[in-house]
C-alpha cells in the first residue's frame, strides 16, 4: 500500500513539473470544402515584450513554440491569391515593426523551431497586413474563419485568406 501511495505521489509531482509552458494545440476547420488543420505550440505573453522582443522583427519565427507550426490542407488552395498544393507545410512568419508581415509555407514541416529554416524550401511566401487587437491575447491562438486562417497573440492579429483553386 505504501508503494502505491508513493507511486501516485511521484506521478502527480512529475506530471505537474513536466507540464509544458507552451502546450501543443490544434485548430481545425473547413473553408469551402477544404479541411484545414493548424498544429502549434501555444506560448503565453506572461508579461514579456513579444513583437520586437521575444520574437525579433525581420527574422523568421516558427509561428509558435517548440517544434515549428504545421498547417495541413487536404485540397489544393489559394493563399492570398497564390496557388499552394494540398499537403502539410511548416509555417513561419517574419514580423516587421511597420508594414506588412511575411508568412511562409515551407515544404519542410518537421523542423524544431526555425533554426534549420532555408528559404529554398519555401513552397509559398506572401505578405499580410497585421491588425491591432483591442486587448492582449495572452496565449497564442489560431482559428479557422469563414475564409481565413487567423493568428492572434499579444496585441496582433494576422488573417490569411484561403480559397479553393
Amino acid at each position: 500500500m505504501k508503494n502505491i501511495k508513493f507511486l501516485i505521489l511521484f506521478l502527480a509531482i512529475t506530471t505537474v513539473s513536466c507540464a509544458q509552458k507552451s502546450p501543443r494545440k490544434e485548430a481545425k476547420g473547413t473553408i469551402e470544402g477544404i479541411n484545414i488543420t493548424v498544429d502549434y505550440g501555444a506560448p503565453g505573453v506572461r508579461g514579456r515584450t513579444i513583437w520586437g522582443g521575444l520574437v525579433p522583427n525581420d527574422q523568421v519565427w516558427r509561428a509558435g513554440a517548440n517544434e515549428n507550426t504545421r498547417i495541413t490542407f487536404d485540397k489544393d488552395v489559394m493563399i492570398n491569391g497564390n496557388n499552394l498544393p494540398a499537403g502539410t507545410y511548416g509555417f513561419f512568419i517574419i514580423p516587421r515593426e511597420t508594414g506588412d508581415w511575411t508568412v511562409i509555407f515551407s515544404k519542410k514541416n518537421d523542423a524544431w523551431g526555425a533554426f534549420s529554416y532555408k528559404e529554398e524550401e519555401d513552397a509559398l511566401r506572401t505578405n499580410v497586413t497585421p491588425d491591432a487587437l483591442d486587448k492582449v491575447q495572452e496565449q497564442l491562438e489560431y482559428t479557422i474563419g469563414k475564409n481565413t486562417i487567423n493568428m492572434m497573440w499579444d496585441k496582433v492579429s494576422l488573417s490569411i485568406f484561403v480559397a479553393p483553386q
